[in-house]
């Protein structure tokens, strides 16, 4: 795909405090991450999470949402309160422009990809809950995933996939508006549908990682890529 019919991905920042390049804290999207949507025929581009967006002005021109990984959700998003220590990173104003860009791309019929903290924000934007902290978390985890149904539709050639795993948290209560459609071996949920008139999935492990040795995980940059192209800009 020529470098002039790529479509434009929003993909939201994440904050860091931490960041060799920058004097002060940073924004961030993950290298990996930006370059598996690039492979995929894409161009990704790194938005600001700011409050109270104007999503219909901001995402003028782009045709598709990613929700990347990140810290953690703060609990009282999902009518809890923090009960473990491994709660790490939580920012209001981070989990409040989540989950605004999640609703609204849903309800835009907007070609939507979540990935970790992405689709954890998507169940507790649509009304579920998390596990705060598995009690085998899989940080640094690569294992089978098992897709039990719409593996084309997420763009996998068959229904097990070599998943790279870094999280301490998964979906407890499933919002409605979740279909699940792949687990792990543990039996947590690992790929989702999201209900909308576009295409829309999420998955809890991270594409990115091996993207340029798995074709599965290519598969799924390069469906989202398709329908965004097909999609089109936002005008």
């Amino acid at each position: 795909m020529g470098t002039t019919s790529r479509p434009r991905i929003a993909i939201l920042g994440r904050f860091a405090t931490r960041t060799s390049a920058t004097r002060h804290d940073g924004l961030v999207t993950a290298l990996r991450l930006a370059q598996g949507v690039w492979a995929a025929g894409g161009d990704p581009v790194t938005l600001l999470p700011a409050a109270t967006s104007d999503w219909t002005q901001r995402l003028s021109g782009f045709s598709a949402v990613l929700m990347p990984g990140g810290a953690d959700v703060d609990p009282r998003n999902y009518g809890q309160t923090i009960s473990s220590d491994e709660v790490y990173d939580v920012d209001p104003l981070q989990d409040e422009v989540d989950i605004s860009l999640v609703r609204f791309a849903i309800d835009n019929a907007i070609p939507l990809l979540t990935i970790c903290r992405g689709t954890q924000i998507a169940n507790v934007a649509l009304g579920g809950t998390l596990v705060q902290h598995m009690d085998q978390p899989h940080r640094h985890h690569v294992a089978k995933v098992t897709i039990d149904s719409q593996a084309a539709e997420l763009g996998l050639l068959g229904n097990e996939v070599e998943a790279s795993c870094y999280h301490h948290q998964v979906i407890d209560r499933l919002a409605e508006g979740l279909e699940v459609i792949g687990h792990s071996a543990e039996g947590h949920v690992e790929a989702v549908r999201i209900e909308s008139k576009a295409w829309a999935y999420g998955v809890q492990w991270h594409p990115e990682d091996n993207f340029d040795t798995e074709p599965n995980q290519l598969g799924i940059f390069s469906k989202f890529v398709s329908e965004a192209a097909k999609a089109g800009p936002l005008v």
